[in-house]
């Protein structure tokens, strides 16, 4: 609910907020996770799966940009369709660049941003999606279903959630990373695994993001 506050009030005060809006984000919803962190049950502690499958994700996300920049013509093929927009780069969107002309200001708002994104969004999503809400849709008492707990309804029903809540550009590799995840939390039994994954997936993409300046899939 923090998490989400934070960008509800991004949306409904403009966009110049975000430049100082998200790095408090970042320090609150760190300083809760830090503050609940003995009621989380992680699970067992494993990184082959969670490894492959957080790289496999990262793939997914940035693959329609890569195929447009690799295969000649598929731009003009695709002009004027909306399948254009799954493959469109993400130029527009959180440029650090943008928050001041002061390197210093830049550099910090860069380390606040990026462990917004590979620290706490992976804990805070993971917590809800698979830790509440994966089980949350088998039982009510959510706390009484172990974690990895499988039925179609809480396995479809939450891969659909996360996807729903991404922008529309961002639904199919969002729809595809609810399974890959959702999927790891069956095999593994672990939120822990879930988390690396997420974390993984978020690293690499930081560090795409980084390198091509393609601010939107912050």
């Amino acid at each position: 609910m923090a998490f989400m506050a934070f960008i509800a009030a991004a949306q409904i005060l403009g966009e110049d907020v975000k430049y100082w809006l998200y790095p408090l984000q970042t320090l609150v919803c760190a300083g809760l996770l830090v503050f609940y962190w003995k009621s989380y049950s992680w699970g067992c502690v494993t990184f082959g799966l969670p490894v492959v499958a957080g790289l496999v994700v990262f793939g997914l996300w940035v693959a329609p940009q890569e195929l447009l920049r690799w295969i000649p013509g598929l731009g003009e093929f695709l002009e004027g369709t909306k399948a254009l927009t799954f493959f469109a780069p993400r130029l527009e969107g959180f440029d650090p660049h943008e928050a001041s002309e002061e390197k210093f200001i830049v550099v910090f708002t860069i380390i606040a941003r990026c462990m917004r994104l590979m620290i706490v969004v992976p804990l805070v999503e993971e917590i809800f999606w698979r830790g509440f809400l994966q089980r949350w849709l088998v039982k009510e008492t959510f706390s009484e279903v172990s974690v990895g707990t499988f039925s179609w309804l809480s396995f479809l029903g939450t891969a659909v959630a996360f996807m729903l809540v991404h922008g529309f550009a961002d639904w199919p590799a969002a729809f595809a990373t609810g399974l890959i995840i959702g999927g790891v939390v069956l095999r593994t039994k672990s939120i822990f695994a879930a988390v690396l994954a997420h974390a993984v997936a978020n690293v690499a993409l930081g560090i795409y993001i980084l390198k091509t300046s393609q601010w939107g899939f912050w």
